[in-house]
């Protein structure tokens, strides 16, 4: 309890409030606690306690707000200035929006704009964008905030219009786009390295540079993105059940499309990523070949959004690679970054994300895999109470805080290591998610939660304690 004691007083300092400051009203809605009897899990405790910290760190007011408008956001992490849309929905998603109903909301609201019809869209980079209709379906179920739900909906119903029209092929049952947060020239392989020349704006090293400085292999119509990926194929599906939901939760029609679209992307998806010699799913396709390695993410979506059948499921948890820090966020990592001794990894290929470890747990756990959701649970745990925080990725077999290689963003030709950055917000919330989610199965639903912990029976004396849920239901 003395480390947990000083690791509370530390966030406190990191968050701009002195020891023994009563805290701002939003910046709590009564945090948890994690305790237990063992020795063992004492250090799971300070760790569980290490994460609320590093969130509570990354709140913060709008950066370059007008004045009297500022409110406070959820940001990315502590080297970043803003909330990014992926990064906003899966905190929120992960369990800070049940820790900062307020401050969610807030950050998930920041990252809506209007398209030129004025209708409210989603922002942030096209192809994993969807993804804030997922994390603000977890805010509603935590909430009940039925008044966000309604703008909820409208954004994303607005924005997916949208995106089937621009970046959906027909012939294939599929959505074109990069990987969900797979932002980064170091997640796919040699032929979406060039990106041309470096003239302001997105840096060399964004995969959304790869259209224009390819016209002549971009896809003839959206951004010219010619790849599908696995996990984000496996989002759509989601957001496509979630939307249903959404009309339910509002008493509006459910769409019949949206249960068609559904079915017919979770056939496409089987049909053209499932790897039968491998026995899981393929990364992604492209018009030139079909890029076999792992995604981390992909694996866990599929798995836990109900696309992989009953024996896909066993067979994607005997098989998938996973590394003593954890499993990679795609796996191998691509031969360009290996080196000399084969020990260097690419900053999106090879390495271990915590957000991605938290979702793989998740879905271990769902599926009864103890041996799968310990591994990955311990790892994490090792590496933030060794360096007192969360980084924003490890090295998969030293464990170490690694940013991995990757083409650098403003001078073509030349690779450099990258920053594992510090305190990072979804590594905090991925280990959140592990142990909400995961350890103690709490599953939430419009009736309420379902619980199914995955508490090994050596441990019985594991309690979580002062978890508020729907404390004001708003309507």
């Amino acid at each position: 309890m003395k480390l947990i004691s000083k690791i509370m007083a530390g966030w406190l300092l990191l968050a701009g409030i002195p020891a023994g400051a009563q805290v701002p009203a939003y910046q709590t809605n009564g945090l948890p606690l994690l305790k237990s009897n063992d020795v063992e899990l004492d250090t799971l405790s300070a760790v569980f306690h290490l994460a609320l910290g590093d969130i509570a760190s990354n709140i913060r007011m709008r950066h370059q707000a007008l004045p009297g408008q500022e409110r406070p956001l959820l940001f990315a992490g502590f080297d970043y200035t803003g909330a990014w849309t992926r990064d906003a929905a899966i905190n929120v998603w992960s369990g800070a929006g049940l820790l900062y109903p307020q401050v969610s909301k807030n950050t998930l609201l920041e990252v809506l704009t209007t398209n030129a019809k004025k209708d409210s869209i989603i922002g942030g980079q096209y192809w994993d964008k969807m993804i804030w209709t997922l994390g603000a379906w977890q805010y509603y179920l935590f909430q009940g905030d039925r008044a966000f739900l309604r703008t909820a909906y409208k954004a994303a119903a607005n924005t997916l219009r949208q995106l089937e029209q621009d970046e959906f092929d027909e012939t294939m049952g599929l959505f074109r786009g990069a990987a969900v947060y797979g932002d980064g020239i170091a997640a796919y392989d040699d032929d979406y390295l060039h990106t041309g020349e470096y003239e302001g704006g997105a840096w060399l090293s964004n995969i959304d540079k790869w259209p224009e400085a390819n016209p002549e292999k971009r896809a003839a119509t959206g951004w010219g993105l010619p790849m599908m990926v696995l996990s984000t194929n496996c989002m759509y599906v989601q957001v496509y059940q979630v939307l249903q939901r959404m009309q339910q939760a509002l008493h509006l029609p459910v769409s019949s499309s949206y249960r068609q679209k559904q079915q017919r992307l979770t056939a496409a998806i089987n049909r053209h990523f499932w790897d039968e010699g491998q026995q899981r799913y393929r990364y992604y396709i492209d018009p030139w070949k079909a890029c076999d390695a792992q995604e981390g993410l992909g694996l866990s979506f599929a798995l836990l959004f109900g696309i992989a059948t009953p024996a896909q499921v066993q067979a994607v948890l005997n098989h998938a690679v996973s590394e003593p820090a954890g499993i990679p966020c795609v796996y191998p990592s691509f031969g360009r970054y290996l080196g000399p001794d084969g020990q260097q990894v690419g900053r999106h290929s090879g390495s271990v994300w915590p957000h991605v470890q938290g979702f793989w747990a998740e879905a271990a756990a769902q599926h009864r895999r103890p041996d799968r959701f310990w591994h990955e649970l311990a790892a994490l745990s090792r590496h933030a109470y060794r360096d007192a925080q969360f980084r924003e990725l490890y090295h998969p077999r030293t464990g170490l805080p690694d940013g991995g290689l990757q083409e650098d963003g403003f001078e073509k030709g030349k690779v450099r290591a990258w920053k594992s950055c510090e305190r990072q917000t979804w590594a905090a919330t991925g280990f959140l998610r592990m142990v909400l989610f995961g350890l103690f199965g709490l599953h939430f639903s419009e009736a309420g939660i379902h619980i199914q912990p995955l508490v090994p029976t050596a441990y019985p004396q594991l309690r979580l304690s002062g978890l508020q849920y729907r404390p004001n239901r708003a309507g």
